[in-house]
This record gives structure tokens, sequence and C-alpha cells, in this order.
């Protein structure tokens, strides 16, 4: 079925840390050591020098709980709180969620990380889905249009689609104010925001953003955010009624139209 993209890995420290991961690859996690290196540190004293491991398999990953006491919770974010529990000793739990967080248990609030899996696999729309496996059409771009990656490509997309500027792309300040009253939204952070796009741009539409330090651009590094907008409006994945999906704009106050009129 040819090779999987990969899986992203955030950890919401100070600085932020995003690790990436190919199919076959492994990240550790733990409180670490001298010792005992680990690819993301939670610094806890309740979380064990080697907690677990990640491990990217295909369209899904695996997580191996190498604790002899402590369970860990693996929520889905975009779910109606759905979870699933990886008992202590177990290795390689598979876990089905496209965007998940791992919470181990600590003294305090808990320690977390997020991850984002490989692309889920589909057939091509209609088919029966007999014959063999490595006949079959993979979807060049899945995206998921309840979750909350899919909203962020919407809110970038929302001023092109409404004719409102040729070339302005929202800032992430901009989106998480665009999306504040989604009820999947409401404690969406300007973080959390620029992980989504990271995920779109990486993993989901696969983009290679232009240069951003070329002559002439100074402070301008959106890049990124371009290309995001124009591929999802040039093949079609964003349209006009996906806008439908983003909370109702707050209403013009009144009288600006027709001081507008009367200005011309």
């Amino acid at each position: 079925m040819g090779t999987m993209s990969g899986l992203l890995i955030h950890l919401p420290q100070d600085p932020p840390l995003t690790v990436r991961l190919d199919a076959g690859e492994v990240a550790r996690f733990g409180r670490g050591s001298d010792t005992v290196p680990v690819d993301l540190r939670l610094d806890d004293p309740a979380v064990s020098r080697l907690a677990g491991e990640i491990r990217v398999a295909d369209d899904h990953w695996l997580l191996s709980n190498y604790s002899t006491t402590q369970s860990y919770v693996v929520e889905n974010p975009e779910g109606a709180g759905e979870y699933l529990r990886v008992p202590p000793r177990r290795v390689g739990a598979p876990i089905p969620f496209e965007f998940a967080r791992v919470v181990l248990p600590t003294r305090g609030a808990g320690a977390s990380f997020q991850v984002f899996a490989p692309d889920h696999v589909y057939l091509d729309p209609g088919g029966s889905g007999h014959g063999r496996w490595g006949a079959q059409t993979l979807t060049a771009y899945s995206l998921d249009e309840t979750a909350t990656y899919f909203l962020v490509l919407v809110a970038l997309c929302e001023p092109r689609l409404r004719d409102e500027s040729a070339l302005a792309v929202p800032t992430t300040p901009e989106i998480v104010e665009r999306l504040r009253s989604h009820p999947q939204c409401v404690q969406l952070t300007a973080r959390a925001v620029s992980s989504h796009i990271d995920y779109l741009a990486e993993e989901k539409l696969r983009i290679h953003p232009p240069d951003t330090r070329e002559p002439g651009r100074g402070a301008r590094r959106n890049g990124k955010r371009e290309a995001l907008v124009g591929i999802a409006l040039r093949f079609g994945l964003v349209a006009e009624g996906h806008l439908q999906l983003l909370p109702a704009r707050a209403a013009t106050r009144p009288g600006t139209a027709q001081e507008r009129a009367e200005c011309r």
C-alpha cells in the first residue's frame, strides 16, 4: 500500500517541542536523566525516568507504558469525552485517534503531550473494497472535516472564499479569535493553532512553502499559510459550503453600511 506519512508529537512546554517520526521510528518519553536519555522530557518527579515510548505503524501509532504501577490515559480532544486507558506494563497498545492527548498522572495537574497521527487510509470513493490491497488507490489528501485542524484550515481560507482579500491570510491570533465561540475551540490557544498548521503542512497537505528569507519579503513569514490556502482552494478541499462550519461572525454595527455609502 506504500509508505504512510509520519507522526507529529507536540510537547507544550516553554519553548514548545515538536518531534516528527516516520513509519517504524520510535520516541521515548519520561523524566529522563544523564544515563536514561528520552526524546520527550516530562519534568515531574512523579513521572518515571523512562515512562514509555511511541512507535509509528503505518496509519496509526502504538503506545507502550513502562510504568509498573500507573496507567496512562489517551484522550481524543475532538470526541465526546472519548479516551483509552493504557495499563501498567502494556506494550504496543494501538491508538486509533487521529489527534490525541497522552496524559500521565502526577501530583499536580498532570503531564501531557499531543500526538498528531499519520494519515488514515481510505479507499477510492465508491470502491467495493474487494480485490488485492496492492491495487487500491489511496486518497491524496485525507482530511477529517470534523477535526479542529480542518476548522483552522477553513478559517485560513475564509477571507479568499468571501472575496475579502486576494492576499491576506489570517494570523494565528486572528484564527484563535475567529474560532473562539465554536464549542470545539473554547480552549484553543495560539500554540495549539500553530501545531494544527504544522500538522496540515507537514502531514496532511505535505507542502513545501517558499523560502521566506528571500530578499524583499521583510517580516512577512507566512509562506506556509499561503501555501496551505493555495492547495486547499486549488483542489477544492475547502469550499464555500465549509464556511458554515465556522461560528457566526459578529454582526456589523448598525449604520456602518450607510455611513460607508455616504462617504463615497
